[in-house]
């Protein structure tokens, strides 16, 4: 029997009601005038999209950036102050209260200074992101993008309440980015009492159709495919692409009388267990009450050690734990493999031995086909995706990567950068040199060498790194960089699957007799202070891609053991 009926009622918002702190046309006018006197505050890109999120009501019951007594709470017990379960802290940081004082009002200004709100600062406090990042997301490893992160916040929040003047603007898709208010009013036309919303921060494939189709056909219900469009793990596939992939199978391979596209500004934080029962939170405000929950659903990858940051099924256990409370209902991704010889899907906990099966994974995908400019094929994914991807997707040696040198003043990065980068030009493609020493002369003039200045420093090498790869560039990178953290940032920024950490590991000895520049001569006798190996730490890589020895082999050894990896890689044309 359907569950579809003519005048069902909305589902209940979390905390009963849908929070909105967008403000009238006749305050808006007001709040734009006043914002003409007032200090501005410059947020950060995560921290527009909570602001989205939450003025619009997707965050409810939150109507402010978290105040101490919350943010606290959340840290230690994933629950704000008045007992609500809510386990991701969501807070407004800042470096300096110079500009921001307690009982005054400040505008809240885009990164591109874009005027958004109006805040009255009732709260202004102190954090330690390191130890919260920890208790948040259960390690203070830096290869977790979070971690590596909130290590670069503010060490104050400011909290009070917010007047929206407007949300964020948006040039694509606007007709699928639908406020949690137009998403709701959209699934109760469907008429159904269950709607099964899907989280998702990559292209689907045809085990992913089905998936989405039975778990909404199991509890009767509308289905609601909400991919993530704010920020999600570093190196993911591009939200254009992948909506325009959404588009092609809700429009043409979905009943569309039983499924709703629309898109999430979430800036998501990779946390696993906690962000799984965060997501059902969001999804409830969104009008669901099923959730989707996958395999390490959220999960940020691996450690530095090569381990699993949290268990495969420990966020299906943390939703199922509170799936009452939430209002929602965990319902687990069943993993679907292909039958070939009976030409359809089933689930694996249904197939026995004697059947013949078939899958590609991830890494298949990118490595097998999409790299050597193959088509999937169509028991995998759909023609229409498969021709999207294809597009945005060029063949391997037509990609970029990011060869990042480390290593201590004289260990021999530029030396062997120079030799790789004119192999590289050998085999027909350009590369982009960001040597640290020409790189302090232009891009970074002024800077010193304090930790912060060094820092800004290996950030901005990134930056630019980041978008010479993106633009299928070989960006070639030697700087000492001597902090694991900001080497992991810049990892984030280039993505993983393009950022080769080179470590050329000269012990400090042998890197002080070919110092042609007295350097570590000078800063021996305390003539340069804070120089890496002396009286700065060098922090070497955990698990480098490549570690060259200088002692053992030459120069032209060592780049050439680095260009044959890049040719193992795909990276020249064969």
């Amino acid at each position: 029997m359907s569950n579809k009926k003519s005048n069902n009622k909305l589902i209940t918002p979390y905390g009963e009601k849908l929070v909105n702190l967008i403000a009238n046309e006749e305050e808006i006018a007001d709040l734009k005038n006043l914002a003409t006197e007032l200090n501005s505050v410059q947020i950060s890109e995560r921290s527009m999209c909570d602001f989205e999120m939450m003025s619009t009501g997707a965050f409810s019951p939150l109507d402010r950036f978290m105040n101490q007594a919350d943010y606290q709470s959340v840290v230690e017990t994933q629950r704000l102050s008045n007992g609500t379960l809510f386990p991701i802290p969501i807070t407004l940081p800042i470096n300096s209260t110079e500009d921001v004082k307690l009982d005054s009002q400040i505008a809240l200004r885009s990164p591109k200074n874009d005027l958004l709100a109006i805040m009255t600062v009732e709260e202004i406090y102190e954090c330690d992101q390191k130890a919260d990042a920890k208790k948040v997301f259960g390690t203070d490893d830096t290869k977790h993008p979070m971690v590596a992160e909130m290590e670069t916040w503010g060490k104050y929040n400011i909290s009070g309440k917010v007047q929206t003047i407007q949300t964020p603007s948006h040039s694509d898709f606007n007709p699928l980015r639908l406020t949690p208010g137009e998403t709701r009013l959209r699934l109760e036309e469907f008429g159904y009492e269950n709607v099964v919303a899907f989280q998702t921060r990559n292209p689907l494939h045809r085990v992913h159709e089905e998936l989405t189709k039975r778990a909404a056909e199991s509890v009767d219900g509308v289905l609601l495919i909400h991919p993530v469009v704010g920020m999600t793990k570093p190196g993911d596939v591009d939200h254009y692409t992948r909506v325009r992939t959404y588009k092609a199978l809700t429009d043409n391979y979905y009943d569309q009388d039983k499924v709703l596209l629309s898109l999430l500004p979430l800036a998501m934080r990779m946390g696993g267990p906690r962000e799984a029962i965060w997501h059902a939170i969001i999804r409830r405000n969104y009008g669901a009450n099923h959730l989707i929950v996958g395999r390490d659903h959220a999960g940020p990858g691996v450690d530095s050690k090569g381990n699993p940051f949290y268990g495969p099924y420990d966020a299906q256990e943390s939703v199922l734990e509170h799936q009452t409370e939430l209002g929602v209902k965990m319902v687990p991704f069943q993993m679907v493999v292909y039958l070939p010889d009976e030409d359809r899907y089933e689930e694996i906990s249904k197939v026995d031995d004697t059947m013949k099966t078939a899958s590609i994974s991830g890494t298949q995908v990118r490595d097998d086909y999409l790299s050597l400019g193959k088509s999937l094929p169509t028991w995998f994914t759909r023609p229409e995706v498969s021709q999207i991807l294809e597009q945005s997707f060029p063949p391997m040696h037509q990609q970029g990567v990011c060869l990042w040198f480390t290593g201590l003043s004289g260990a021999g990065k530029t030396a062997t950068a120079d030799i790789v980068t004119n192999m590289i030009m050998e085999k027909g493609r350009r590369s982009t040199v960001l040597d640290g020493d020409v790189v302090r002369t232009h891009l970074s003039k002024g800077l010193g060498f304090s930790a912060e200045d060094r820092d800004t420093n290996i950030r901005r090498i990134g930056f630019v790194a980041a978008e010479v790869v993106r633009h299928g560039g070989i960006a070639i990178c030697a700087a000492v960089s001597p902090y694991i953290a900001t080497r992991n940032e810049v990892r984030e920024m280039v993505g993983s699957d393009k950022f080769i950490e080179v470590h050329v590991a000269t012990p400090l000895e042998v890197a002080e007799s070919r110092d042609v520049k007295g350097m570590y001569a000078k800063a021996r006798r305390g003539e340069i202070k804070g120089f890496t190996g002396i009286d700065d730490p060098y922090e070497e890589p955990v698990n480098p891609e490549i570690t060259l020895d200088t002692v053992k082999f030459s120069a032209e050894q060592n780049a050439n053991r680095i260009v044959t990896e890049l040719e193992k890689r795909g990276f020249f044309k064969s």
